[in-house]
């Protein structure tokens, strides 16, 4: 039986269309959705288990996006041809979509919850990782799992100064802005994306012109549901509530934890005080009380806890560490810290700390990305690392985790629009969070720009970054600047933005409260560009520019083109030319061919500059092309009878044959008697010989003609050979033909 489809349009005003469809594929799960834009098709489903596991207090959520490369109509890479594990590209997309979802499932559901989207179609003018979460919005609101409200996520671009709700890859190529925004019809909850340098004001113009293309997705998500018969909520068990428990922890929690936090101690003094604290609150119950209610006494110490330290703010003004809510941590950098790196440095911000690396290599060093929506090299890129040590914690390291994943691209898109176009190199940069208490993130984007100044990378400005925070009741609110770890889980706001002395390059942001007005986001941004702007002040400190060379160790590369007709000739056969030229030189030589002009470009990489410069010597004396009528200066090479090979001393290598006619006026019977091996002389260059149809130089032109010299008589036809007296020849003699017939 043919299944009943319902399908719901959304117009996006300049002709596009989404449109939602369910009915059709994977009925089994709890909800289902395909969305498509174009040809790009996702599929979306939501199960949900219908009893939480026992002990567990919060949400198991899990939320995975995969690529499929029949989607694009190719194969994977690898022996297996089969897709593994999860590209970058596709664990940030998870991230994304994560963020929003999670805050809206009631807090008391902790049921094992699992999102899936797959993308089953791709058109390479839409990019799918903008309609993902609409997909997983549209999947649970067909569902009856409890959630608050729809979501969705737009990209938003402003392209010659016009904002583009989801935008075309090659659109994006043109943007000054690019984010993703997430939000339900009432409240933002997301944002994420990178910029070219822009004000406050544009980018709170960018959000709320893609929240409200996001307020009709919300809608027909609605109406998608109602078509198709909207389910009844699901019942569930929540957690256990006890007033007269929780009122009782907190008049004996509450004033204690306020006062800790009021003397502004470190974050381990903090945290052993609060510990004190929590076991005499749970010294007041007896070993049966805590076996029944212990799991209640630890989450009501929590939310004492959490009212403190949110209230000390609001109250007075005052944070945990004793700061007030503008103040930045005490700041200390240093650089060149590493002997053996290209770049290295050190940012320490109060007590989080990071070390950056910076690797200086060849287009072979590119990152290469091979997915089904994307096929792209990166020549610059940075990996974050934030071993358990950072926190003081001793954990199993499984791989590199999504945190890791999703804090080192935020940094790469805050430096990468600083890297000037015509950096020679590929540029890694890696950061080692050796401690951490508040935007590790932040302190990798402001060791990373030290590093890369360090490192000789010619930055166009430098670039620093802070972690924003909200504490808000509903009527007061605090914005807090440079925010600490815990900060950052009590409030209700954590805001990354990074930029240069004149505007922003990338942001973060998650929302946990509803109803963040646009004026308290502009507030925030403002405070912080004053922290950032006192950030930079302290790294330019430091250092001010990028050094001017690359450090002695390190690699120094210079480029060259060539004709794409030389190419051949400078790999030689097999590549034996490249090869000994670099093993001759110690250098590494990479050769790419424009895909415009089809020129090789020559990559030459090494720490010897002589080294260097006998391979760019190779290369012009390749393309020395000598002018007709020139002189030159040339040495024997080789020693020939019928003339010497001589190379232009400028264009070692490029050599040419003086014949032994060119030697001199006089008649040459032995080269050797004009010219030896290794002598240095001058040529007149005559271009290409008509006779021989090859170069023709002459040492003779320049050499006075010899008193009485007489040349040798030239036939009419001009070859320089005597007429032998052929015009005096027999009129009468017979043709050749008639002797045959006679």
């Amino acid at each position: 039986m043919i299944p009943q489809v319902f399908t719901q349009v959304i117009e996006l005003g300049d002709g596009r269309t989404i449109t939602l469809e369910t009915g059709k594929l994977a009925k089994q799960a709890d909800g289902s959705v395909v969305v498509r834009m174009g040809d790009t098709m996702l599929l979306a489903t939501v199960v949900s288990a219908r009893t939480a596991a026992p002990g567990i207090d919060f949400l198991p959520l899990t939320v995975d996006y995969r690529e499929k490369f029949a989607a694009a109509g190719r194969y994977p890479g690898g022996f297996m041809k089969r897709e593994a594990r999860p590209s970058n590209e596709e664990i940030l997309t998870m991230r994304l979509v994560d963020r929003v979802l999670r805050p809206l499932f009631p807090k008391d559901y902790h049921a094992e919850t699992q999102v899936m989207i797959q993308l089953m179609s791709h058109d390479e003018n839409v990019l799918p990782d903008a309609l993902a979460g609409l997909a997983a919005s549209a999947a649970i609101q067909l569902s009856d799992i409890p959630f608050e409200a729809p979501i969705s996520e737009v990209r938003v671009a402003r392209i010659n100064g016009e904002f583009i709700i989801n935008p075309s890859s090659a659109q994006l190529k043109e943007a000054d802005i690019d984010l993703m925004v997430g939000a339900s019809k009432d409240f933002v909850a997301m944002v994420e994306g990178e910029m070219d340098e822009v004000s406050e004001e544009e980018m709170a113009e960018a959000i709320r012109i893609a929240h409200e293309a996001i307020k009709t997705q919300c809608d027909a998500q609605v109406a998608l549901a109602e078509a198709f018969g909207k389910k009844v909520t699901r019942e569930y068990e929540g957690e256990r509530e006890d007033e007269e428990l929780a009122q009782k922890i907190n008049a004996a929690a509450y004033q204690k934890c306020y006062d800790i936090a009021k003397k502004g101690t470190s974050k381990q003094e903090r945290g052993e005080a609060f510990a004190n604290v929590k076991e005499e609150v749970t010294a007041m119950f007896t070993e049966e009380e805590l076996e029944e209610y212990g799991d209640l006494v630890g989450k009501y110490f929590n939310k004492a806890q959490k009212e403190a330290v949110r209230n000390l703010t609001l109250d007075e003004g005052l944070r945990l560490d004793g700061r007030k809510t503008t103040d930045i941590r005490p700041i200390w950098c240093e650089v060149d810290y590493l002997p053996s790196t290209h770049g290295s440095s050190i940012f320490t911000r109060g007590e989080t700390q990071a070390l950056a690396t910076v690797t200086l290599g060849t287009s072979r060093d590119a990152n290469m990305i091979d997915s089904p929506t994307l096929q792209d090299e990166e020549r610059f890129y940075l990996h974050y690392n934030f071993p358990p040590f950072s926190t003081g914690e001793a954990r199993p390291i499984r791989g590199t985790s999504r945190r890791e994943i999703g804090h080192g691209n935020l940094a790469q898109r805050a430096l990468k629009g600083m890297i000037p176009a015509d950096c020679p190199y590929t540029v890694r940069v890696v950061s080692e969070v050796l401690e951490s208490n508040g935007s590790s993130s932040m302190a990798t984007v402001c060791s990373g720009t030290m590093a890369l100044m360090d490192a000789g990378v010619q930055m166009k400005k430098p670039v620093s970054g802070i972690a924003m925070g909200l504490i808000s009741d509903g009527e007061r609110y605090a914005v807090l600047s440079d925010i600490l770890g815990d900060e950052d889980h009590l409030g209700d706001m954590d805001f990354k933005v990074t930029g240069t002395a004149d505007g922003i390059t990338a942001c973060q942001m998650d929302i946990k409260i509803k109803g963040l007005s646009y004026e308290i986001l502009v507030k925030a941004l403002k405070q912080a560009r004053d922290g950032r702007l006192h950030i930079l002040e302290k790294l330019t400190d430091t250092i001010a520019t990028p050094n001017a060379e690359v450090k002695a160790h390190a690699p120094k590369m210079v480029t060259r083109v060539i004709p794409n007709d030389l190419i051949g000739a400078f790999i030689g056969p097999g590549g034996k030319h490249i090869q000994e030229l670099q093993k001759d030189t110690e250098t590494t030589i990479v050769i790419n061919e424009d895909p415009v002009t089809e020129e090789g470009i020559v990559e030459i990489l090494g720490t010897n500059q002589e080294g260097i410069d006998k391979v760019i010597a190779r290369i012009e004396s390749m393309m020395f092309k000598p002018e007709k009528g020139s002189v030159y200066e040339v040495k024997v090479v080789k020693l020939l009878d019928f003339g010497a090979v001589v190379e232009y001393t400028e264009a070692p290598g490029n050599e040419v044959l003086l014949h032994v006619s060119e030697l001199a006026w006089e008649r040459t019977n032995n080269v050797t008697d004009v010219v030896n091996l290794g002598d240095i002389l001058d040529v007149k260059y005559f271009g290409i010989d008509p006779k021989t149809r090859k170069e023709k130089v002459s040492r003779k032109a320049l050499l006075p003609k010899p008193e009485g010299y007489v040349s040798k008589p030239r036939n009419n036809d001009g070859k320089g050979r005597d007429n032998r007296n052929r015009d005096n020849r027999r009129d009468d003699r017979k043709p050749r033909q008639e002797k045959k017939e006679d």
